[in-house]
Order: C-alpha cells, then sequence, then structure tokens
C-alpha cells in the first residue's frame, strides 16, 4: 500500500500541482458558472458570442459531444483554457453527481411503479 502511495507521490511531483486557483483565461466566469446548470444552453450562448471561436470547434465530432454528452464537452474546453484548476474539479464532480444521481431517481421511480 505504502509502495503505491509513493508512486502516485513521485507521478505527482514530476507531472506537477494542482493549480486551485479560480484561473479565468479565454473562457468567461459567466460561462463556467452557467455551465454549471445548464451546459448546452451555456455553449450556444458562448458560440453565439464568440467566445468559443480560439477553441476551433468544427466538424461533427464537437457537435456529436454537445449533443449526447455536453458536460464532457465542456471539461474538455477547459481542460484546454486552464489545464487542471479548481473549475476543472469543480466541473467533474457536477458531472460525477448528476450522471450518479440522475439513473437512480429513474430506477427507483420504475420500481414503485409496479
Amino acid at each position: 500500500m505504502s509502495a503505491g502511495l509513493a508512486v502516485i507521490a513521485a507521478v505527482w511531483q514530476h507531472a506537477g500541482s494542482l493549480d486551485l486557483t479560480l484561473v479565468v483565461h479565454r473562457l468567461p466566469l459567466w460561462f463556467l458558472v452557467f455551465a454549471l446548470f445548464l451546459p448546452r444552453l451555456a455553449m450556444v450562448l458562448a458560440w453565439f458570442q464568440g467566445t468559443l471561436v480560439p477553441f476551433h470547434l468544427q466538424g461533427i465530432i464537437p457537435l456529436a459531444f454537445w449533443l449526447l454528452l455536453p458536460r464532457v464537452l465542456v471539461l474538455f474546453l477547459i481542460y484546454v483554457d486552464q489545464g487542471l484548476s479548481l473549475w476543472f474539479v469543480i466541473h467533474l464532480v457536477v458531472a460525477l453527481l448528476v450522471w450518479g444521481g440522475g439513473s437512480h431517481q429513474i430506477q427507483s421511480r420504475r420500481r414503485s411503479d409496479y
């Protein structure tokens, strides 16, 4: 167990530290906050505003991710803009909570119907 922790610590030191500051580079603060609640709408508004132009989202793949997994696309945008920052961690936690909690409600509702 301690050997595994030593390996993780060595990799962590080699890769750098996690920046826990609320840094905003190209993505505006309104996008980072609004995308926590309504990621598709936040991306549409940012696209119309021209905020997403520096990220070169062209082709069918970003459109498919916007349609099917918008939180993954938001995580990608934050990672490209800021790297592993506090905003990335916040959005990752929210995505895991949404994906983990959503199916539980559907399953419990189906069980209660029968």
